[in-house]
């Protein structure tokens, strides 16, 4: 029998006989047995279960007390920047770069992700706050998809107010709802966040 597979073996056997724990409580305790066992190895015994359907992994962030906090959390977080980054600075990439070739190529790229990606992407978040509920490929072509379908209702319910359906009213709506929707999805993330560590707790 190889390592990997004795390693694997020891760790379901540690999941069956204790339950719930976290991947650092189970390094400690294989490491007990074997000093040659490393995290990184664990870590991927972890997985070679969970793809076999025998444990479930649950990502648990670390505690924080507060919203503020949990965007502190930048590398969980990176998806809520970027949005809120791109968002904001197409708005200055339409005014104030010329539509003259090449910059005009920056416009095109910028305003395309701006108005074909973000809007359903920051909508997808929010719907599905844990990142396993759907995989990146589900999540790209529902961002594209619920996209084409958002900017349509935007552009009508403009149609019915005094700014009408000009360039200016659909980017600072568009970056509105996006901008809202990111905020949903990171509260709720959070809100996931929370319950993910109640629930650890519990179980020990």
């Amino acid at each position: 029998m190889s390592q990997t597979n004795t390693l694997d073996d020891e760790a379901l056997d540690y999941l069956k006989k204790n339950g719930t724990t976290t991947v650092p409580a189970l390094f400690e305790a294989l490491r007990a047995k074997n000093s040659t066992v490393d995290s990184g190895l664990v870590t991927d015994s972890v997985w070679r279960l969970a793809e076999r359907n025998l444990v479930e992994v649950e990502d648990v962030p670390p505690q924080v007390a507060s919203l503020t906090e949990y965007l502190g959390l930048w590398e969980r977080n990176v998806w809520f920047y970027a949005t809120v980054t791109a968002s904001l600075v197409t708005l200055p990439v339409i005014y104030l770069l010329p539509t003259s070739y090449p910059p005009v190529l920056v416009r095109w790229f910028l305003g395309g992700v701006f108005v074909l990606l973000l809007p359903g992407y920051a909508t997808v978040q929010a719907l599905f706050p844990q990142f396993r509920e759907v995989s990146a490929i589900e999540r790209l072509a529902l961002s594209v998809g619920l996209s084409l379908a958002l900017d349509p209702l935007v552009g009508l319910v403009l149609n019915y107010t005094p700014w009408g359906v000009e360039l200016t009213p659909i980017v600072i709506s568009l970056i509105i709802f996006t901008l809202g929707m990111a905020g949903v999805a990171v509260g709720r993330r959070y809100r996931v966040a929370k319950q993910a560590r109640r629930n650890l707790r519990n179980t020990r």
